[in-house]
């Protein structure tokens, strides 16, 4: 008996020492987790999100074979970029039609970026003329560089998928009833009990995916984070990338011209080598010299495991001799590249991408609806004292911020789109601008103006994402009208999903705006004798419903004037 009690009591100290941990972990990056997740769940859709950021682009280009497109990418290069020593090119896909280019400038011009990207029209060959803009890709790297210079940004982003991590495993262990609490959901009590049901359930719906996801994002990085391994095996570093990524592998520097060999026939010869696999991009390395390399590499989306440039067959540009052919790794690296290429998710065909969409979706809700089962457990801890502590009100303002905070600056980010002038140069970092004062905007009225801060965010973020398709049909001729009889499922399946996403944010408002009537009700009926003894105590009790409904917190001084 008294074994079996010392167990008992030793499981629950585990469980309670568990939830401190599974608390601060989740709280201290919690708002940069929330970020990474919202644009990260995004971006499994960067190449639609920018396609819709290019209006200008035909709705259903030409689709070039891979030798084709390869030619085509040549003529282009050979023209613009002779003296370039370095030529990367993407092979058009179903998704991504354009072929796109990246080469390096010789002689860059000062405080220009060495490498500069081009898409070409498959149908002419030539440049698209589109508005400049970074479309998906900036949600798609905010996911993980945040923004910031590399690699500070990558150890931040790094970092927090450690924190949370430690969160989901803590949480596993702190729950003791998980399952059971999947099937519980009791919005009607409000408070506290809401919140923690709607996190358990969130939770637990996509608990595998969750840890999938945030373990391979911490293993993208880990040769950055944990370079030890590759120093102990490898006398020089580079050797270690030369070996892992041979289709970038500098080659040998010439002395002499040699014209570079068709690479469509380089493309097709691969792809016979691969016996029915697809191409999906060709790295030139001193092109028109007698020591260019010329790898081709097979199309990722061909397998779950992911591995920057292979598989991959290396031949000689000059007189197409065959060099080097990198088929595979061994069964510690393929093991790490399917993860990889679990998280990145490039294999997914619509369904499946949907439902990575979904599922992260929920991660995301998980992520916010911890941050406020936080500020909700503490304001019911402190009861009358709420009010007066300020780790509760810098939460609540920061969970605002961050939240809804985010959902208003990626509507704006969009609208910017729209409403930038095509022409203007540098246009795509004014839509990035656009995005971070907004984002920053919406922080400072969450300080300001507490009391409804979450009802006019969400009010905000819900007008900006029901108006977009509206501003696309006043901006573009590629509007629901059009884009949905003509089967343009880019155009209307983002327009569709910006008016999902629009009811949702109108669900989660008019709750915001319902709490904050019932507060202001409240105050207005009670009599002054009833509000002046026990002036905490009756801004404590209209708080709770204003908690259940995201509409945040607010001063004594702002409830009571």
């Amino acid at each position: 008996m008294k074994a079996a009690q010392s167990s008992q009591t030793q499981g629950e100290g585990l469980r309670q020492a568990m939830s401190w941990l599974h608390t601060w972990s989740g709280l201290v990056l919690g708002w940069v987790l929330f970020a990474m997740f919202l644009t990260g769940t995004l971006a499994f859709f960067r190449p639609e999100i920018t396609s819709w950021m290019r209006p200008e682009l035909p709705a259903q280009p030409q689709v070039l074979s891979s030798a084709q497109a390869a030619d085509m990418a040549q003529r282009y290069l050979a023209k613009h970029a002779s003296d370039s020593e370095r030529w990367f090119i993407t092979l058009p896909t179903a998704r991504e039609p354009y072929v796109r280019l990246i080469y390096r400038v010789a002689k860059p011009a000062p405080g220009t970026r060495p490498f500069k990207r081009v898409m070409l029209d498959p149908a002419t060959g030539q440049a698209v003329q589109a508005r400049e803009t970074r479309g998906g890709d900036f949600l798609y790297r905010f996911h993980f560089e945040l923004e910031i210079a590399n690699p500070w940004g990558r150890w931040l982003a790094t970092i927090a998928g450690m924190f949370m991590l430690v969160a989901i495993i803590s949480g596993i262990i702190t729950h003791k009833k998980i399952f059971k609490d999947f099937f519980t959901f009791r919005p009607a009590k409000g408070g506290q009990r809401a919140w923690m049901d709607g996190h358990n359930a969130l939770s637990v719906l996509g608990l595998p995916f969750h840890l999938m996801i945030t373990f391979s994002g911490v293993l993208l990085f880990v040769a950055m984070v944990l370079p030890a391994g590759i120093s102990a095996a490898y006398d020089n570093p580079q050797s270690y990338f030369n070996e892992r990524f041979p289709s970038l592998t500098q080659a040998a520097a010439g002395t002499e011209s040699a014209p570079l060999l068709p690479l469509g026939s380089l493309v097709t010869q691969a792809e016979a080598l691969w016996q029915g696999g697809t191409a999906g991009g060709v790295t030139v390395i001193k092109p028109g010299k007698e020591g260019a390399m010329v790898s081709v590499q097979r199309d990722p989306s061909e397998r779950v495991s992911y591995a920057r440039g292979g598989p991959s067959i290396q031949f000689n540009g000059a007189d197409g001799a065959l060099l080097s052919r990198h088929d595979g790794d061994g069964a510690a690296v393929t093991t790490a590249n399917t993860i990889i290429g679990l998280h990145l998710g490039f294999f997914a065909e619509p369904m499946l991408r949907w439902l990575y969409f979904l599922v992260s979706l929920a991660g995301t809700a998980m992520v916010g609806t911890g941050l406020m089962l936080w500020v909700a457990k503490r304001r019911q801890k402190a009861g009358n004292a709420a009010q007066e502590k300020f780790s509760l009100r810098l939460v609540d303002a920061l969970n605002a911020g961050a939240i809804a905070g985010l959902c208003v600056a990626i509507g704006v980010y969009f609208w910017a789109n729209r409403l930038v002038p095509a022409e203007l140069a540098g246009r795509a970092t004014w839509e990035t601008r656009a995005f971070f004062i907004a984002w920053g905007l919406s922080f400072l009225y969450a300080f300001a103006f507490r009391a409804r801060m979450w009802r006019d965010l969400l009010s905000l973020a819900t007008a900006l994402a029901l108006a977009l398709p509206v501003l696309n049909a006043v901006t573009t001729t590629r509007h629901l009208g059009v884009s949905l009889p003509a089967g343009d499922w880019i155009m209307a399946g983002f327009d569709l999903t910006a008016l999902a996403w629009g009811v949702l944010m109108a669900w989660m408002a008019h709750k915001a705006h319902k709490a904050y009537r019932k507060s202001i009700t409240a105050l207005t009926r009670s009599t002054p004798a009833d509000r002046q003894p026990s002036r905490y105590q009756a801004v404590d009790t209209i708080r709770k419903p204003v908690v259940e409904s995201m509409n945040g917190s607010c001063s004594i001084k702002e409830v009571t004037s």
